[in-house]
């Protein structure tokens, strides 16, 4: 296969892209406008990490921004591909103009699933995030069902809570990769495929939840869109060198949604993108590595996702098992923050890192 036997799929990538970014990027003032308006930033801001303790690092660097600086700056990023996937649909069942109609990405076999993963699990994140930003006193007639939600679960849904609906979403990909799709196999590099029947369920599960325990990489301003433009864009390549141009124009459409985040979301922030773009792009990436059979080098792709939960996994083992910590703090962004490196500094090592890695996991892809 080749990417240069169809230059009309790679002009629809490329437009599309663009059009992503572009449509993002108007997108970016409306909804920047309303979550300031709204206050719709952590009403409290993150005291301790996950084992409980106190997390001295992040409070020096980052607790005044938790409670002044919007979340849900994903919605940018969801919207917008939803809006242009289902935009030229529409212009394609309503008209007879052929070059728009060649820009409908919507299909059955190449991107309903990554965009349904995507979708959903943006609203997930979303609740979770209104259940951090949003207060509504007893006497306002909206308070009703939220305000009882609320009190149960607190400032946002409990990490257990997410990892279970993560792993929900996991479970129905899975289910329907094998039984609808028949994928019984993956591919592993410089071997070839292998077959692993039905254990694909679990994998697809593993996977999920593993991608998403990287979205702790959304610490540092900036951190998170560069990342994941990098890997979307390493997956934009493949699915175009196997000539899925749908699953290409979908990635595509979210790397230029992603850059235009970015353009907002450079040190100083105007928003997070908290979880409901963090649970959406890392279902979407799930099930984009899936589709395109390369999730041995996801790790190689995504290495800073990996490095970010990877770090928070050794911390709290060390912590529990040796009484000492191996980094001052975890997420290991925060480590380097520690020992008196800049945010942007740390920001675009990073970016490079992460891209250095994505360009070695298409070429092995490749190969």
């Amino acid at each position: 296969m080749s990417i240069y036997l169809n230059s009309e799929g790679l002009i629809k990538v490329f437009i599309l892209g663009i059009l992503g970014f572009l449509i993002a990027l108007i997108l970016a003032p409306v909804i920047t406008n309303f979550l300031y308006k709204n206050r719709l930033w952590k009403k409290r801001g993150k005291e301790s990490a996950i084992d409980g303790k106190a997390i001295p690092v992040f409070l020096k660097y980052h607790s005044k921004n938790e409670v002044s600086v919007p979340r849900m700056g994903g919605l940018i990023i969801w919207i917008t591909v939803l809006f242009l996937s289902f935009f030229f649909f529409i212009i394609s069942e309503i008209t007879n103009i052929q070059w728009l109609d060649r820009l409908n990405f919507l299909s059955r076999g190449q991107t309903w699933l990554p965009l349904f993963a995507l979708v959903v699990a943006s609203i997930i994140g979303l609740f979770d995030d209104l259940l951090q930003t949003v207060v509504i006193s007893e006497k306002n007639r909206l308070y009703g069902l939220y305000g009882k939600i609320k009190e149960k679960l607190g400032d946002g849904l409990p990490l257990r809570y997410r990892i279970i609906l993560v792993s929900f979403i996991g479970l129905v990909g899975g289910l329907w990769f094998y039984y609808r799709l028949g994928a019984i196999m993956i591919s592993v590099p410089f071997v070839g495929p292998i077959f692993i029947g039905i254990f694909y369920i679990p994998l697809f599960m593993l996977v999920m939840v593993a991608t998403y325990s990287g979205g702790v990489i959304d610490g540092i301003d900036g951190l998170s869109g560069g990342t994941f433009a990098s890997i979307f864009g390493a997956y934009t390549v493949i699915a175009l060198y196997q000539q899925q141009f749908n699953l290409a124009a979908f990635s595509a459409v979210t790397m230029g949604a992603i850059l235009a985040f970015l353009w907002f979301n450079i040190p100083p922030a105007r928003f997070y993108m908290s979880e409901t773009g963090i649970i959406g792009l890392c279902a979407a990436l799930t099930t984009i590595a899936f589709l395109t059979d390369s999730i041995l080098v996801l790790p190689i792709i995504a290495f800073l996702l990996v490095i970010s939960s990877g770090s928070v996994i050794i911390q709290l083992l060390s912590k529990k098992y040796l009484k000492k910590k191996i980094f001052l703090a975890a997420p290991i962004h925060h480590h380097f923050e520690a020992i008196g490196w800049s945010q942007a500094k740390i920001t675009m090592r990073f970016w490079i890192v992460g891209l250095i890695c994505a360009i070695i996991g298409v070429t092995i892809k490749l190969i």
